[in-house]
């Protein structure tokens, strides 16, 4: 595979030495009523697109949709972390949530996401696996991901992590009971836009963010610019997630800084999400 240059100018040594000066643990705080602001963002996007719908502006519909599973993959990213600011039990009961509204298991996605961060870029990362693909192959490959990843979770997670799946799994049934059972066409047009939405996860969710970066101490690219990560909702952050999954995406942008602050080299050496 062919890699970047000027991505390999800091050494995992290097990289592990600024990790280690950087001030987080002040920006790892996060308060419930901070937790709960973060759960409205995905609602006004998922009014916006159901309301566009049944005015019949299609595009700008799904455009709403689009960006209704952004703020929600952020959201449940946060809930995977237990970066909201609640217990245990407040997380779990994010993701149950989100699946109802989402498709599929969020915790199936807990489960691959937690081992990526564990094991990243080695034979047990499945989900980092779409970053070493073309783009072209992540697209074929992006329906069976998150079917991948729902088997992994309930053939490896044990029984814990298989009945908060199997949970997620029958929170499913909800949309389309109430859209066959109340003929609710709009709800069908949710679960639509969700299962297109869904196939293209491995693409817009792993790897614009990890493409080009399997053999370097930057194990995920990052982005600088306010008006790409405003409408990325600072997701684009991500080498910073990876290197302090204690910071909620909220504060990454102070992350950054202070990590640029420590080590000049890492403004030069990074690899952007969107551009080269």
């Amino acid at each position: 595979m062919h890699h970047e240059s000027g991505a390999n100018d800091l050494d995992p040594a290097r990289v592990k030495r600024a990790v280690r000066r950087v001030e987080w643990r002040d920006l790892a705080t996060m308060r419930p009523r901070d937790g709960l602001a973060e759960c409205l963002h995905p609602l006004p996007w998922l009014a916006s697109g159901l309301i566009l719908f049944h005015f019949g502006y299609w595009p700008l519909a799904f455009a709403a949709e689009f960006m209704f599973f952004l703020t929600a993959l952020r959201l449940n990213h946060e809930a995977i972390h237990h970066n909201l600011g609640f217990g245990p039990k407040g997380h779990r009961l994010v993701l149950h949530s989100l699946s109802t509204v989402m498709l599929g298991s969020n915790h199936s996605v807990a489960f691959n996401h937690l081992r990526h961060h564990q094991h990243i870029n080695t034979d047990r990362d499945l989900e980092g696996k779409a970053g070493q693909m073309s783009f072209w192959q992540v697209v074929a490959y992006g329906p069976w991901f998150p079917i991948e990843c729902h088997l992994a979770a309930i053939r490896e997670g044990g029984a814990a992590w298989r009945r908060k799946v199997l949970i997620d799994l029958a929170l499913n049934l909800i949309m389309p009971a109430l859209a066959f059972g109340f003929e609710l066409t709009f709800i069908v047009w949710h679960w639509f836009a969700m299962l297109v939405a869904q196939c293209f996860t491995a693409l817009f969710a792993v790897w614009i963010t990890h493409r080009g970066c399997d053999d370097s101490a930057l194990v995920a690219r990052t982005q600088r610019g306010r008006m790409v990560n405003a409408v990325s909702y600072n997701m684009f952050f991500h080498l910073e997630h990876h290197l302090f999954p204690a910071v909620p995406v909220r504060h990454l942008p102070q992350l950054a800084e202070r990590l640029e602050a420590v080590e000049p080299a890492f403004a030069k050496a990074i690899r952007p999400v969107v551009g080269r």
